[in-house]
């Protein structure tokens, strides 16, 4: 489990985790550079367009992490189970306030829910859909513990907060298909509902997918719950951030 989150008792339960080493620094670049995004001369007024294509490749390289396709079947012109639930998810996170963005900020684990039930919905039962796994006792607790913080429970900078959420699902694989495609949604998610990317015009996991061994290798080293571990899945997930926003700007370029 997280070093913070050790049930050592701490005024912010994440704080530990913004005070390791570069991980502030790094989490101001990403502030910084989503700023640059959103004020390109394209998307104060044409950003709705920016948005729906950063969604489309976002879903393409979410999928291809969870091991789906990139793109739709050349033969049948659609995509696999897996792509087919990460464009859903995507298409759900638009559009500001009228999205899942107002309900992940009522309620968390509602939001997740509804994310699951858009990512599985060709990968598993029905009655499995937005339900989360029952062999492990803890999953539910930790869910709720993860709702609670995500909730106001902490004041980090929301570069942070993204990326503990986005490591600890990954972690928890708390619905045992599509996990990884609600992680990622549930730290766009973030980014979104705490104003640090309001309208979804990064695409973090564009790099999240070219760095696959990195990103595996950082999620590994966050679920150590180890100093190093932490600091390096931290760091990485604001790089993404980063590359996501110079992603946006050449999407904005591109559309001018």
């Amino acid at each position: 489990m997280p070093l913070a989150w050790s049930g050592v008792a701490a005024p912010d339960p994440l704080a530990p985790l913004a005070a390791l080493p570069g991980v502030a620094e790094a989490a101001e670049e990403a502030r910084q550079a989503l700023g640059r995004a959103h004020r390109h001369k394209f998307n104060l007024r044409g950003w709705p367009q920016t948005a729906a294509e950063a969604s489309v490749r976002a879903a393409r390289a979410s999928s291809v992490l969870d091991g789906g396709s990139l793109s739709f079947s050349k033969d049948t012109g659609e995509p696999d189970p897996v792509l087919a639930g990460a464009l859903r998810v995507s298409e759900a996170l638009e559009g500001g306030a009228t999205s899942l963005v107002s309900v992940w900020q009522r309620a968390p684990l509602q939001a997740m829910a509804r994310l699951h039930a858009l990512a599985a919905a060709d990968l598993t039962d029905d009655d499995r859909l937005g339900r989360p796994r029952t062999d492990d006792p803890d999953v539910g607790r930790r869910l709720e513990l993860l709702a609670d913080i995500v909730n106001g429970g902490s004041r980090v900078p929301a570069p942070v907060l993204a990326a503990v959420a986005h490591g600890e699902l990954l972690t928890l694989a708390p619905f045992g298909v599509a996990d990884g495609v609600v992680a990622r949604a549930v730290s766009r998610l973030i980014t979104m509902a705490n104003g640090l990317d309001p309208h979804g015009l990064g695409v973090p996991e564009l790099y999240w997918m070219n760095e696959v061994g990195q990103y595996r290798a950082a999620a590994r080293g966050f679920a150590s719950g180890t100093p190093d571990g932490l600091t390096a899945w931290l760091i990485f997930s604001n790089r993404g951030l980063q590359a996501g926003a110079r992603e946006a700007l050449d999407i904005a370029q591109s559309a001018t």
